[in-house]
């Protein structure tokens, strides 16, 4: 066996992390997190044993204070199960338009968590960094907009390609397609002209009003870094936390034309 795979499966109380959280020990190192220091630090203790051992299953429950000296006053219970691989849960969709240094840097902060599945698109692959992150799939599209009709329905998008053109006709897929949320880089100069323009293309003020624009929070500026950070937070706080799902996230990155 590969490893011992440490899961959250059962919170009482205050814990660190939730149920489904989970970690991958090794014998040379672990992947993943179940969060709350000496916890995590048992959990480890425990795994590399059952290595050890050669033992395949186990379920404990750990009263945070009593057991670890903790302060979340809670009570977690862990099972451990030998595995070859880590499967991660595949969160809420992302979509990604564009891959310059706003794409990039959202990318980067986005990648990490675990609840985030992200789709990242732009018009050539020239256009995307050497080093995708680990889990982000690439797709080149000569006609973005049109690659919008394969989003799923209940994505959630970020508009922020080189092109305002590109953009607009990105909103206007999108409205058409559907979608979970959409944030749109831009000042409220370009907002307003969208505005006018998607609405002479048919759709009204309440559906126009679902895309947000500008993205982030001004008050951080304008580096790249902090509209990402902007971003994430707002993303994580207002739609992606609840959207854990079951589906292993797809690991790779695919190239289409």
């Amino acid at each position: 066996m590969s490893g011992i795979r440490v899961s959250v499966v059962a919170v009482q109380g205050s814990a660190p992390r939730e149920e489904g959280a989970a970690m991958l020990v090794r014998g040379d190192g672990t992947e993943g997190t179940i969060g709350g220091g000496a916890l995590e630090w048992e959990a480890m203790r425990i795994a590399r044993q059952m290595l050890a051992d050669g033992a395949g299953y186990a379920e404990r429950r750990f009263p945070l204070g009593p057991a670890l000296g903790q302060c979340c006053g809670g009570a977690v219970v862990l099972r451990f199960e030998a595995v070859e691989d880590l499967e991660r849960p595949r969160g809420a969709d992302l979509w990604v338009w564009g891959a310059g240094h706003v794409g990039r840097a959202i990318v980067g902060v986005m990648a990490p968590l675990p609840h985030v599945a992200i789709t990242w698109a732009d018009t050539g692959p020239a256009r995307f960094p050497g080093d995708v992150p680990e889990g982000v799939e690439t797709i080149t599209a000569a006609d973005l907009p049109r690659l919008m009709a394969h989003a799923p329905v209940h994505a959630h998008h970020l508009i922020l390609t080189y092109s305002h053109e590109i953009d607009l006709a990105l909103c206007h897929a999108a409205l058409t397609r559907g979608f979970a949320s959409c944030g749109l880089i831009g000042s409220a100069t370009k907002w307003a002209r969208f505005r006018a323009r998607l609405g002479a293309l048919g759709h009204s003020d309440a559906e126009i009003s679902r895309i947000a624009c500008p993205i982030g929070d001004p008050s951080l500026g304008k580096h790249p870094q902090a509209i990402a950070v902007g971003v994430a937070g707002r993303l994580v706080k207002e739609h992606l936390h609840k959207e854990s799902a079951v589906k292993p996230i797809h690991r790779g990155k695919a190239t289409r034309t």
